[in-house]
């Protein structure tokens, strides 16, 4: 009941809320399915000899809506009322839903008031549910039902036809010939179907529907204009007609079916019976096969070549390959054809089938039996007879092989053992011929296992009677007495090669000794050569005294050194003893080294002609190098006293130049006697620097006796004379100033103070910083837009720093009396008398003639067209002579 739930909430809800929205969007589908519906309930309600006119209306009362379940689901319902009043059409309504929920339809929003009161929408969607209850839902084609099913009978129906292609319950049988394809597939007599067309859907759902009612006993649920008429055709409306022809044919298809069933069981008796003759061939065949077949796999008669016994094998392999798979094939295709007849004679309720005597499964599978237990003797006697031959044949092939790799192996050996290359051989051939030796024996011993493979070989072929041992048993023979031959001149040649290697080796500990020592020896005489000859540079006495007492004491060492000569040469001497004594054939020189007692010799004579020479030229150096000493302690003496001096007078001047000793006529006075004073000093620096010129020229570079170089002596010297020559301008320039801006010696003073304070690096200069304080304390309130314009002019090149006199000619343009500026103009104003302009012969004849010309370039740009042509007016003559700032 759970399962019929679940499924009627997929099958029946959706489609009532479709049918619910299609009617409201559609008028003509609620027309289609009033006449479609009405039509249905009639096909049942006659069976009760009663119909409906108006669908709405006759359902009402409930009574007729309870006879239509009656009818289509053949259960009795409960007693009716039959009252007229409405609470009894309620009653009876209530019963019919109830009916129709039993059976497990759930109806939503459909309620006997609505019924009763005769609501279009409401009745319809009843009428749509009983329909797919009783009508559709138990429709099923191949594993689907209701809508799907019978959506998918109708496909299978009308596949075979041209132009029918059914998709839905609504365009797909617009045409008219899905219905017409209904009938022809199941009653063809009925229509002739290959004169429809498609582009005639009019006549051919008419044809269909008057068949249908005719014929079919199929009611006209549907008028072809309704459907053709309707660009979608109602699907409900289709779904139902559609049915009726489902539930018309079902009865045809079951005669159908039982006519089927009755031919279905005859050819399965035929195809027994046909089975049953095949098992009794095939049976038959199959033993007579296994009846021949077993002698053959039982002889054993044994072949005396490998190649026949090979033949064999292959045809057993031929057997097993060719012939016997088939028969597998057979014997497992009877034991199935067995099963299967026994398996449809069961079903069909039929006795079993009893094969006749002796062709039983089990006879079959014990004649089988048989056949393979024959056959896996057959085989394992192959195989030992093929094992035994291939014995004997990989025995023989042993023999051969490894007396062939014997044979080529002491092919030479024996020439090789009575070599005497050892005689003419050096210590390093000799212990390599010995290494090789002690290779061959080793060698030789791994064969010795071979040799005794060889013989075992043979005794064994020898045991198993093969047919050619006498041609082995001879080769085996040879071999030993080779064998044997080789051991002895293997004990022969090392006692030899031992006895020339210990006369070799006490010569090549003689040469090693000899290499040991000449070479450290050789090398020293090389070294001394090089050094005897080598050429020095030295700048120091003490230098060239380093040297000397190093030779002195490489003189020391020549008397050892003879003697370790002379010891070399004795180890030479040895040699060349032992070499006479016993007649050793030397093939070289010593391995060791390429030194020869001649070059030892020659080296040594050498180095005893160099000593002599490296005195004399050591001594030279010596006498050179005391006079340079000479000079540098006389070049040291002057330049430990100027440079001093020089150092002392620059820190003299610079307190000239900051202290306010007197007036500056005075300091200017101080000044110049410093600079006489220096001046008079210069013949001391023309005489350093002819001291200089020696030591140049005796290629002196250093001076332990002085910090001092000509070059800084240089430098100093240039910046005292540029200090002082500056020094005395600068005073020079305070005077001029002072003058022309008419300051006083107090007010210079003053400002030298100041500057002093504020000059916190005593460099003769301030920084900004300095010079802002300065300004500041000197009472100046000023932004740093007037800062800026003060420092354009003090610092016009903007380098960072104010000069003494930078300070002075700022302070003194500040200070200087205004006065002046109006004495000038008033001069300016006599001279021009009531013209109110002066002419430049005019200033040429008052000035004198320096100044008037300057005056006259100064004021010559100012002339212009707007004064008297060569003639200055009063503002003209002011901004010449003091600038626009002053006006």
């Amino acid at each position: 009941m759970d399962h019929y739930d679940s499924q009627q909430t997929n099958d029946y809800m959706q489609p009532e809320e479709d049918w619910d929205r299609d009617l409201l969007l559609d008028p003509a589908w609620e027309k289609q399915q009033r006449k479609t519906f009405t039509a249905w309930c009639n096909s049942h309600l006659r069976k009760a000899g009663t119909q409906i006119e108006n669908i709405e209306e006759d359902f009402r009362d409930g009574l007729k809506l309870m006879l239509l379940l009656e009818v289509i689901s053949g259960e009795r319902l409960a007693k009716p009322e039959r009252g007229k009043m409405r609470v009894h059409k309620i009653s009876n309504v209530n019963k019919a839903l109830d009916f129709i929920a039993s059976k497990g339809v759930k109806l939503v929003s459909i309620g006997a008031e609505e019924i009763v009161d005769g609501n279009v929408k409401m009745t319809l969607g009843m009428i749509w549910t009983i329909i797919l209850r009783f009508a559709i839902q138990d429709i099923s084609v191949e594993e689907t039902s209701a809508k799907e099913g019978l959506l998918l009978w109708c496909q299978r129906k009308t596949a075979p036809y041209k132009n029918v292609n059914i998709q839905n319950f609504h365009i797909s049988w617009k045409d008219g010939l899905g219905f017409c394809a209904l009938i022809h597939r199941h009653r063809p007599e009925l229509i002739d179907y290959g004169k429809l067309r498609k582009d005639d859907p009019l006549t051919n759902l008419n044809t269909a529907f008057d068949v249908a009612e005719k014929y079919l006993d199929i009611p006209k649920m549907l008028d072809a204009e309704d459907i053709v008429g309707t660009a979608r055709p109602d699907e409900k409306a289709i779904m139902t007609y559609v049915s009726s022809f489902y539930h018309a044919f079902s009865g045809a298809q079951k005669a159908e079916t039982a006519a089927n069933r009755i031919c279905k069981v005859l050819a399965v008796n035929q195809e027994n019976e046909q089975l049953m003759e095949d098992y009794e061939k095939l049976a038959s065949d199959l033993l007579e096969w296994i009846r021949r077949t077993v002698p053959w796999l039982e002889n054993r008669a044994p072949e005396n070549t490998m190649q026949a016994m090979q033949q064999k094998l292959e045809d057993f392999r031929d057997y097993r390959r060719l012939h016997k798979p088939p028969k597998v094939q057979e014997k497992c295709q009877l034991e199935i054809n067995f099963n299967t007849l026994q398996t449809k004679l069961r079903l069909s309720n039929r006795p079993a089938f009893m094969p006749s005597e002796g062709k039983m499964v089990s006879d079959i599978n014990n004649a089988w039996g048989g056949l393979e237990q024959a056959e896996k003797g057959y085989e394992e006697w192959q195989l030992n007879e093929i094992r035994r031959l291939e014995r004997l044949d990989h025995l023989a092939e042993k023999f051969r092989q490894k007396a062939s790799i014997h044979e080529a192996w002491t092919d030479g050996k024996e020439a090789m053992l009575q070599q005497k290359d050892y005689e003419i051989a050096t210590l390093s051939e000799i212990k390599a011929l010995l290494k090789k030796h002690e290779a061959f024996e080793s060698d030789l011993a791994a064969h010795q296992d071979r040799v005794e493979q060889i013989a075992a070989i043979a005794q064994e072929l020898n045991e198993l009677d093969y047919y050619n041992s006498p041609s082995v048993n001879a080769r085996c023979q040879k071999i030993c007495d080779q064998w044997d031959n080789l051991g002895a001149l293997t004990q022969k040649r090392r006692e030899a090669l031992e006895r020339t290697e210990k006369l070799l080796e006490t010569i090549d500990q003689l040469y090693l000794e000899y290499a040991k020592r000449a070479a450290p020896f050789n090398n020293w005489m090389e070294g001394a050569m090089e050094d005897l000859q080598d050429t020095f540079i030295v700048h120091t006495i003490e230098e060239i005294q380093g040297l000397t007492t190093a030779h002195e004491q490489f003189k020391a060492t020549l008397p050892d050194a003879d003697k370790e000569r002379q010891a070399i040469l004795g180890i030479h001497n040895e040699v060349s003893k032992i070499v006479q004594t016993y007649h050793v054939n030397m093939a070289g020189t010593n391995p060791y080294t390429t030194i020869t007692p001649q070059e030892i010799n020659g080296k040594w004579d050498h180095v005893r002609q160099l000593v002599p020479r490296r005195d004399q030229a050591l001594m030279e150096e010596h006498s050179r190098q005391q006079q340079n000493e000479r000079l540098r302690k006389q070049f040291a003496a002057q330049a430990n006293v100027i440079g001093p001096w020089i150092q002392t007078k620059m820190e003299e001047i610079g307190r000239i130049s900051i202290e306010m000793h007197g007036t500056l006529e005075d300091q200017l006075n101080h000044l110049r006697q410093y600079e006489k004073s220096i001046v008079n000093y210069k013949p001391k620096i023309d005489q350093l620097e002819g001291d200089h010129q020696q030591i140049q020229e005796a290629l002196i570079f250093d001076n332990k006796h002085t910090n001092y170089t000509m070059e800084h002596i240089r430098v100093g010297w240039e910046q005292l004379l540029t200090t002082i020559a500056r020094t005395i301008n600068e005073v020079e320039n305070q005077i001029l100033t002072r003058d022309a801006k008419g300051i006083s010696q107090e007010q210079m003073n003053e400002f030298r103070a100041s500057f002093n304070h504020f000059d916190r690096k005593k460099t003769g200069m301030m920084d900004t910083d300095d010079f802002r304080a300065c300004l500041i304390s000197m009472g100046y309130n000023m932004g740093e837009a007037e800062f800026a314009r003060i420092m354009s002019i003090v610092d016009p090149n903007r380098i960072g720093v104010v000069t003494f006199q930078a300070f002075i000619d700022f302070m003194s343009r500040e200070t200087a009396d205004t006065d002046t500026a109006d004495q000038v103009m008033a001069s300016f104003k006599i001279l021009a008398g009531d013209k109110n302009y002066i002419t430049l012969d005019e200033l040429r004849r008052e000035l004198p003639p320096d100044q008037a010309e300057y005056c006259i370039a100064r004021m010559a740009p100012y002339t212009g067209p707007d004064a008297v042509p060569g003639a200055l007016d009063y503002m003209s003559f002011s901004t010449a002579l003091y600038g626009e700032s002053d006006l």
